[in-house]
């Protein structure tokens, strides 16, 4: 059995040990998945893009008709006594709000707070060694829900899929709708094609990662190319490098997709030139977009 980390949680506007937590069996994010969440670096005990992820969360729960509980301020709060408790100089730091406490009943229900809870760890970033030869991904069908612009906690769909690259022994599952890029199961997918950026544009089906925009940023402080559009199958197959994206992830290479090296020439399997240009960028915005 797994144990649960050592650290402390906050709960409904109390702190206490992660495993002391509480919640009612009928509260509709147990029931239902009714409820988002957001997971925000800290490096250095500063939260890394604190104000996009806040925007995220509103447009999450906007869309779902759950008020935000608490205002920007009392997030920041929150994330820096739990930030402070833990300790550790880098952290992820997990929020997450639910519609709240109520009788089984799929309409949704009207003047029930919502339940907050939060913790954060210790983070476990991905190794030098990991980072030198790059990741391995496999392909699959898109089979999730088409509301992926939702961070929502019903996150079955994207299980099932990250499981299909476990069983493999890879590390994340890439996924095609009709024959056009998504995303990763809990990853953005970019591709590099003659030295330019390409990833998928925002949709329904997609998550708006806050990558996405940081990404942007760099590549035009970089001055390589960058554009959102449509990305059919077989351009990710024929890609000159393929990139994955996420907070845990920051930007990591993929060398191999379905067990095939990925890229061309003296590259072929290996992390690839606009790879290494953009982590080394954002290990720089680390220490200037942390608040």
């Amino acid at each position: 059995m797994t144990a649960l980390p050592d650290v402390p949680c906050y709960l409904n506007g109390e702190y206490q040990p992660l495993a002391a937590a509480r919640i009612s069996p009928m509260d509709r994010g147990f029931i239902f998945g009714d409820g988002v969440y957001e997971m925000v670096p800290v490096y250095g005990g500063r939260m890394f893009r604190f104000d996009e992820h806040m925007e995220r969360l509103d447009r999450s729960l906007a869309k779902l008709r759950i008020d935000n509980p608490l205002t920007r301020a009392e997030w920041m709060q929150v994330g820096r006594e739990l930030v402070a408790r833990v300790g550790a100089a880098d952290q992820w730091w997990y929020l997450q709000v639910t519609r709240g406490v109520a009788p089984r009943d799929h309409v949704m229900p009207v003047g029930i707070a919502p339940t907050v809870f939060s913790y954060s760890t210790p983070a476990r970033p991905v190794s030098a060694e990991v980072r030198h030869h790059g990741v391995a991904c496999i392909s699959a069908r898109d089979f999730r829900w088409e509301r992926g612009d939702i961070k929502s906690t019903s996150l079955l769909g994207n299980v099932l899929a990250r499981q299909i690259s476990a069983d493999e022994g890879a590390v994340e599952t890439i996924m095609f709708r009709d024959g056009h890029l998504t995303e990763a199961s809990a990853s953005n997918v970019w591709i590099v094609k003659e030295g330019a950026l390409l990833g998928v544009p925002k949709s329904e089906q997609v998550l708006e990662g806050i990558r996405v925009e940081l990404i942007k940023e760099l590549c035009a402080e970089l001055s390589i190319g960058y554009n959102l559009r449509p990305i059919s199958e077989a351009e990710v197959f024929a890609a000159d490098e393929i990139i994955l994206s996420s907070a845990t992830k920051e930007v990591l290479a993929v060398t191999t997709l379905d067990h095939e090296p990925v890229g061309h020439g003296a590259l072929h399997g290996k992390p690839g030139p606009v790879y290494a240009r953009l982590y080394e960028a954002y290990q720089n915005a680390k220490l200037a977009q942390s608040v």
